[in-house]
């Protein structure tokens, strides 16, 4: 297997060439950018995640430029910037699309049709997982859970969710994106290219209208658990067998046996009877 001299180099810890800088109007624009963010901590060497988003933001991915641009507005090795660069799934070494379309393809998601939505929108996009697609819209892949697993199966457009998904949903949001129709979130922000979102996760405005509003809007399936303890919620009812007649209340002392399921049973619990806080209550001898 032969190599080039500059694999070579790579390969022999040899030193490459310097990376090529931004023109002179952009790095001025982004080192102003970026003194305003290292401004915001006590270290400046914690301000390299959003200076990473800030010089995605520019180019759509992180770039050897980019890369050198942070280490020496942090007086960093590019080694350094290279590691972090390199850990997180987010920032991204290679050209993408201005859209970002990820499938849940975790557990409940994966079940729900999740790994259905991905292999259809491979084969519909023609691309691959990680892969963009020709002209340069969509770049598809798949993600690990996003904490919406109520609306499963959920996918993400530039990390805004599109709930409940199925397969035909999925492939009308992509040619949509492609065809530059305008796509609505389920719920959150209204959907910006990847460069914008990049400059958001940067720290910076969302000049977006509906923005400010819509953030950290959280489903109403999410927010159940919340309001029953908020008391929002009536009390849960008490479910009874199938077939028989609802009671608006189930006799005290009625055992499990007397019902379908020790589920369909009323149980002396601190969430039904209140004189007994500690838990169900055994039979006397028991």
């Amino acid at each position: 297997m032969t190599t080039t001299p500059s694999e070579q180099g790579v390969s022999l810890g040899m030193p490459q060439l310097p990376a090529p800088d931004y023109p002179d109007d952009v790095r001025a624009r982004l080192e102003a950018d970026a003194r305003e963010i290292i401004g915001r901590y006590p270290d400046s060497r914690s301000a390299l995640l959003p200076l990473l988003h800030l010089v995605q933001s520019e180019e759509g991915y992180v770039t050897r430029t980019g890369m050198q641009f942070c280490a020496d507005m942090l007086g960093l090795t590019t080694a350094e910037v290279t590691a972090v660069a390199t850990f997180y799934t987010m920032y991204r070494r290679k050209p993408s699309g201005d859209y970002q379309v990820g499938v849940c393809t975790n557990t409940l998601c994966a079940v729900m049709g999740g790994d259905a939505i991905f292999s259809a929108l491979q084969e519909h996009l023609g691309v691959g997982n990680g892969e963009t697609t020709g002209d340069g819209k969509v770049t598809l892949e798949h993600i690990e859970c996003n904490a919406a697993c109520d609306y499963a199966p959920v996918v993400m457009v530039n990390w805004e969710f599109f709930d409940n998904q199925t397969v035909e949903s999925a492939k009308r949001l992509v040619d949509d994106l492609r065809a530059g129709a305008e796509v609505q979130p389920t719920r959150g922000a209204p959907l910006c290219t990847y460069k914008e979102t990049a400059r958001i996760l940067a720290g910076f405005p969302d000049a977006r209208p509906g923005a400010v509003e819509a953030s950290g809007s959280a489903g109403p399936a999410s927010l159940i658990g919340l309001r029953l303890a908020k008391g929002e919620q009536p009390e849960p009812r008490i479910v009874h067998p199938r077939g028989e007649e609802r009671r608006d209340a189930a006799p005290q002392d009625e055992s499990p046996a007397d019902h379908l399921s020790a589920h369909d049973a009323p149980q002396k619990t601190s969430a039904s009877d209140p004189a007994h806080p500690a838990g169900p209550v055994t039979e006397e001898g028991e």
